[in-house]
């Protein structure tokens, strides 16, 4: 492999703008003590009580938790027709009783109280109003909460001419999205990939013979429903079945966000069951395809705390989103990165199929990926343990620029960068020896200690703007001269 690069090392310029935790910033779940008996007495309580009662203590929930949080009385009303089926029959509720029913099955949840971290960016889908040579952008986080589950939140900004970065206010509001699981499926897709999870038996074949080619939710959960008299099968066997089959539909959805409020408020929640344990480290990027037409695409990690699920987002203007589940046998483990654009007619993805060395994938189909080629092994001592992708990779008219991280010794994570091939990007035509950021002493204490890592950097101008996260706790930005670090590899524009 014939690689141009210039000794020495070049670090990256660190910015002033660290991003920490805002424990205020809560979000509604709601709630049902275990088990389901303790439901019933809370209801019970609450049916006891005067008119008086139900007016002073409503009054009180209001008044303490109403400005927290948009459409509270929705909320709590949301969540009272939830226990509804429980109100014994016969019984007639006021509507403040009904929103304080709701209250006793309302929490909080504070997504981001323990860290905010492994960000990415992209240019903003709406560039409206915005002067000569500065650029919107947003910026996604992996948050964390109560339990380590983790979520995306976003923040909004702007880089001006000179390459300053200027945040927009972060509302004091948050929200979770609307949820839509009642989407077409394929009946064909649907079994390829109960197929690659060795879950196909003559239980699901009984289940997707009783459905059209094209399903949805809705139809294949009222089948669900009536397979125990479809299949003379064993019991058991057919639980099994008819979970993974409801554990996969659920992880396809769609979710919707009020498009008139802040970014800032949005934060996409763990809402499957591959999911139950946290979203982790969605990659971002920009996708130009074959036509001009923009998608935003990112690559993402269910986790439910026993195993992993690679999932894809889909979105055009960061409303709507749309769940995707990845498809084939290359998509089995984490840190998957799209290129920007088809390649040769082709999706490009790196990822890291074997927890160790960075793979290059090609696919004709975005959602299904069958092979993969080990593209780039642990070189320097900084990544002898493993390396990996620091989001997807940005195009120049050189090549390909690609974040990395390294781990090295005692485990600590520094990031690196290098240069593909733009035709061929298997092709590493430039690298720098040394890493472009690595822990400094105020950076190395946290959750995770001695670590640095990103989900994707931007370029603006001559700037590459790198958020990375900081010791898996907060997050922080660092700028790299694109000129300078392709000149370093013996590619000067």
């Amino acid at each position: 492999m014939d690689i141009k690069t210039k000794q020495g090392p070049l670090v990256a310029k660190r910015r002033s703008s660290v991003f920490y935790s805002e424990k205020s910033r809560v979000i509604t779940r709601f709630y049902t003590p275990s088990p389901e008996i303790r439901t019933k007495e809370v209801i019970d309580r609450v049916l006891r009580l005067s008119d008086e009662e139900v007016d002073t203590l409503l009054d009180h929930v209001i008044r303490e938790f109403g400005d927290r949080h948009r459409y509270f009385r929705q909320t709590l009303e949301k969540h009272f027709l939830k226990i509804e089926r429980y109100i014994p029959e016969g019984e007639t509720l006021t509507d403040e009783r009904q929103l304080l029913m709701g209250s006793y099955f309302t929490s909080e949840y504070s997504v981001e109280a323990a860290a905010i971290f492994n960000p990415s960016i992209v240019e903003d889908p709406n560039q409206n109003g915005v002067p000569e040579g500065s650029k919107k952008f947003i910026m996604s986080f992996r948050v964390t909460g109560e339990g380590h589950i983790s979520s995306i939140e976003f923040r909004s900004g702007r880089i001006d001419e000179d390459d300053n970065i200027f945040f927009d206010p972060v509302s004091k509001y948050i929200e979770t999205p609307e949820l839509y699981t009642n989407r077409k499926y394929s009946r064909h897709l649907f079994h390829l990939k109960l197929n690659e999870m060795g879950a196909c038996n003559e239980v699901t074949d009984c289940l997707l013979n009783e459905l059209d080619e094209d399903f949805t939710f809705d139809e294949f959960k009222e089948k669900i429903d009536s397979l125990d008299v479809a299949c003379d099968l064993d019991e058991n066997h057919k639980n099994d079945a008819k979970n993974m089959a409801l554990w996969l539909a659920k992880s396809n959805y769609i979710i919707k966000f009020h498009p008139d409020h802040q970014i800032s408020e949005r934060v996409i929640f763990p809402v499957s069951e591959n999911e139950s344990r946290g979203i982790e480290d969605a990659r971002f990027v920009r996708f130009v395809d074959d036509d001009g037409s923009v998608i935003y695409y990112a690559t993402y990690t269910g986790y439910n705390g026993f195993t992993i699920l690679p999932q894809l987002i889909e979105t055009r203007d960061f409303c709507t989103f749309r769940i995707i589940t990845l498809n084939g046998k290359a998509v089995q483990n984490k840190g998957m990165a799209l290129f920007p654009r088809k390649i040769n007619g082709k999706y490009a993805m790196i990822s890291r199929q074997d927890g160790v060395n960075i793979h290059l994938m090609y696919s004709d189909n975005i959602h299904f990926w069958q092979e993969s080629s080990i593209m780039q092994k642990p070189l320097h001592p900084w990544e002898f343990v493993q390396i990996g992708n620091g989001g997807s990779p940005i195009e120049t008219k050189a090549g390909w620029l690609m974040l990395t991280h390294g781990v090295g010794p005692m485990r600590k994570y520094t990031l690196g960068i290098e240069l593909l091939d733009l035709n061929d990007p298997s092709k590493i035509i430039g690298r720098l020896d040394d890493p472009i950021l690595a822990p400094t002493q105020q950076e190395r204490e946290g959750y995770v200690p001695n670590v640095v890592y990103t989900c994707g950097g931007i370029i603006h101008n001559d700037e590459l703007i790198i958020p990375y996260a900081v010791a898996d706790q907060r997050t922080s930005i660092a700028t790299l001269s694109v000129s300078e670090v392709l000149d370093r590899m013996g590619h000067p524009l």
